[in-house]
């Protein structure tokens, strides 16, 4: 079958039903944007890493040939319509939007696009969506075009601003853990944490938690994130077995006390999503520390199975030994 048959050559084009149109006119004009927009849209698609957002891009496509055939339709050619956009893909826009209002929390400033080149495209198709509402309003106005295409049109470009945003997010989070896995495993230091010195900070541990009545479980890890010690006292949590060395291999990550990382999670602040990444390793809570010598971070501890303030006095009596003892590393 040839791709074109020489049919609008006089400036018409045929609509669903049989009947035939100017192809200037508003009604081709509405769903040849929508054309646009879908385009603009595979681009992003393309563009995409998170299986999520691509899942809901490819429905929203298809939904696009679903109001562009609407559209496209005379009234023959609307009776033989199997699918139409109904209050159900409304609300299920709305969800969307919903769903990464609250992951993403408010905004308070205008977005300029531009952060990815995938969120570049989908304000791009947002934009062109807005174009193709107004045309559809226009419209509406000497035709017939159902209310639902209209809600469904307005949430769309809404729905697709959100995606925007969490394309940015998720690109960040990734960014994060591509930078954090690359540190670990190129990084070198001259000092080595010891099995012997794990095992001596690990007996303080024991004590410190024995002293108080909280068995714990204690980890070291080096400075890489890989676990040289693992210690469980009886009777602490099984929780504490996943609990205790993610915070050690947080401590050495991020270079920090876990504790320290509550502040900057928060939305908006520079750690906003991380600990979502990196396979849930990342403990925002107190107990892990990273065990540093003249500012060269050589590994790290991390204690679970108490309160976070029991894990952190305890966590406190082995950094006093580390302290005491770190001459004799090597």
């Amino acid at each position: 079958m040839a791709i074109y048959t020489k049919k609008g050559d006089k400036g018409e084009t045929g609509l669903l039903g049989g009947s035939r149109i100017s192809k200037d006119s508003l009604q081709v004009a509405c769903y040849g944007t929508l054309d646009e927009a879908n385009a603009a849209l595979g681009v992003a698609y393309s563009q995409i890493e998170n299986k999520e957002i691509k899942s809901i891009i490819r429905d929203i496509q298809k939904q696009l040939f679903v109001v562009g055939a609407e559209l496209a339709s005379d009234e023959k050619g609307y009776s033989l319509l199997k699918e139409k956009v109904s209050g159900k893909d409304v609300t299920t826009l709305e969800d969307i939007i919903d769903h990464y209002e609250k992951k993403l929390g408010p905004i308070h400033e205008f977005i300029i696009p531009g952060e990815t080149t995938a969120s570049s495209h989908l304000h791009l198709a947002r934009a062109i969506i807005r174009r193709a509402e107004r045309l559809i309003v226009n419209l509406s106005k000497t035709s017939n075009v159902r209310l639902e295409i209209i809600q469904f049109m307005n949430r769309l470009s809404d729905a697709l601003f959100m995606l925007a945003r969490a394309e940015v997010y998720y690109s960040m989070v990734e960014g994060i853990k591509e930078k954090v896995i690359e540190k670990i495993r190129t990084g070198k230091t001259s000092h080595e944490l010891t099995l012997e010195m794990a095992l001596k900070m690990a007996n303080v541990a024991e004590r410190k938690a024995a002293e108080i009545g909280v068995p714990i479980v204690f980890t070291a890890v080096d400075a890489s994130g890989n676990i040289v010690l693992l210690h469980r006292m009886k009777g602490a949590l099984l929780a504490s077995l996943d609990l205790s060395p993610n915070k050690a291999y947080t401590a050495v990550a991020l270079k920090m006390a876990t504790h320290e990382l509550a502040p900057l999670i928060q939305p908006g602040r520079e750690l906003y999503g991380i600990q979502v990444s990196n396979q849930n390793k990342i403990v925002t809570f107190g107990g892990g520390y990273p065990l540093k010598i003249n500012d060269e971070i050589i590994g790290g501890i991390g204690v679970s199975g108490g309160s976070v303030e029991e894990d952190m006095e305890i966590a406190q009596a082995v950094l006093t030994l580390f302290e005491e003892e770190r001459g004799g590393l090597h």
